[in-house]
């Protein structure tokens, strides 16, 4: 699995000129699910995603998590992120699951990280996006597992 975490100020996703889902301050995450995947592999990242301190403590150090701030969270499923470039100038995506077990243990970690994060929001798995937010930073990471 692999995670593209932004701090954001804001986010949300639209489909078909409506907004689904939003969020104010936390955390938009695109999640990316390659073939070897697993639910052991969901739940250490769904740990380390609630628990990474990238937010400023009141001595602007970054000491806080998002269970700290009590921040929200967007996940956005996002095959592209497993796009293997090496050869020519169009992409692969066969490093990327298909879609009904990428879809599966993608569910299975919006579901985890339920039980951390009081507010969870979702973009629509397989659907075309568009995604909007307010990096607040910037802060972008790359977790994988």
């Amino acid at each position: 699995m692999r995670l593209v975490i932004q701090r954001v100020k804001k986010a949300s996703v639209t489909v078909d000129e409506k907004e689904i889902s939003k969020i104010s301050r936390g955390l938009l995450v695109l999640v990316g699910i390659t073939h070897n995947d697993n639910e052991e592999m969901a739940d250490y990242l769904v740990n380390k995603l609630v628990n990474l301190r990238i937010f400023e403590d009141e001595n602007d150090k970054l000491n806080l998590s998002l269970k700290d701030i009590n921040g929200e969270l967007l996940l956005v499923s996002n095959f592209t992120l497993y796009a293997d470039c090496s050869k020519g100038t169009r992409p692969s995506f066969k490093n990327a699951a298909g879609s009904e077990f990428a879809k599966n243990l993608y569910n299975y970690f919006v579901k985890k990280c339920k039980n951390f994060v009081p507010t969870v929001e979702e973009g629509s798995f397989g659907s075309y996006m568009q995604v909007s937010l307010v990096n607040d930073g910037p802060a972008t990471i790359i977790l994988e597992k």
